[in-house]
């Protein structure tokens, strides 16, 4: 079976936004990243330690992307620690943002909230490896009440400096229109281990053993289809291979249709694209 290198990352996400200001302006207020550069139209917030985890190309005319169909569920933004959660969570209230949702995975512990243009965000923290539970040979995942107050209590700080050092995209959650042809790409041909089959209507997929680098779900529907060409939300999001043998690799296996300076774009059969770089 093709396995992808046990070092595959993620880098960063691009969304298309009709507001581009209003946008950056919410992921620094009320997620906490910094402004790393605006230039041609695109928008790049990170950490000051690292490259872009976020980035907002520009289009005015964009139309919204409509309901029930495939495209990005939630980018995910993984802090280093519990206390770097708690933060997270002030940042939100402290901006008059609500939170959609607050779970305890058992890997993980995450908070949901969406962007202004209803963009799935979920901030979260990761259990030590040696503590996720297994059944057989998979990961045992779950989606329960997660304790708020106990999350606060991990962290009294009143100074907010901004997402922490070291936070990445952690993982990025996709809708597809078919879970079999969404494994056919993202398994079969790109090289990630399923990690979890049984979460209903869901597959978790990943390279190196993590819990999930790409989910997958066709909880907007069975068969949804793809958002028109040019809506607002997702435009590609990376995954950063080691070397230049693997990316190859790679980008022969799932047949890259766009090589541009920066890597080898390629789309699933729902039109989620990735761009595949070192």
């Amino acid at each position: 079976m093709t396995e992808l290198p046990a070092a595959t990352r993620l880098g960063a996400i691009r969304l298309r936004v009709g507001d581009v200001d209003e946008m950056t302006s919410f992921y620094e207020r009320a997620i906490g990243l910094r402004r790393l550069d605006r230039s041609n139209g695109l928008a790049s917030l990170g950490t000051p330690d690292g490259g872009p985890l976020v980035e907002l190309l520009a289009d005015p005319s964009a139309p919204p992307r409509p309901a029930r169909t495939t495209g990005l569920f939630h980018l995910a933004l993984l802090v280093p620690t519990r206390a770097d959660l708690a933060r997270a969570l002030r940042r939100v209230v402290a901006a008059g943002w609500r939170l959609s949702g607050a779970s305890d995975h058992l890997v993980s512990e995450a908070l949901y909230l969406a962007d202004p243009e209803g963009n799935g965000i979920e901030l979260y923290r990761d259990r030590p490896r040696e503590d996720w539970p297994r059944a057989g040979d998979e990961l045992r995942m779950d989606t329960l009440a997660l304790d708020l107050e106990s999350l606060l209590a991990e962290d009294d700080s009143q100074a907010d400096e901004g997402m922490s050092a070291g936070t990445t995209l952690g993982h990025v959650h996709l809708q597809v229109a078919d879970l079999a042809a969404a494994e056919a790409f993202w398994v079969d041909a790109l090289g990630l281990d399923v990690t979890v089959r049984g979460y209903p209507g869901a597959l978790f997929t990943s390279a190196g053993g993590y819990h999930h680098h790409v989910g997958l779900n066709t909880w907007a529907g069975q068969g949804a289809p793809a958002p028109p060409p040019g809506a607002r939300g997702l435009v590609h999001f990376e995954l950063v291979l080691p070397d230049d043998e693997s990316l190859g690799a790679a980008a022969g296996r799932v047949g890259g249709d766009t090589e541009r300076a920066d890597g080898i774009v390629a789309r699933d059969a729902s039109e989620n694209a990735v761009l595949l770089r070192r």
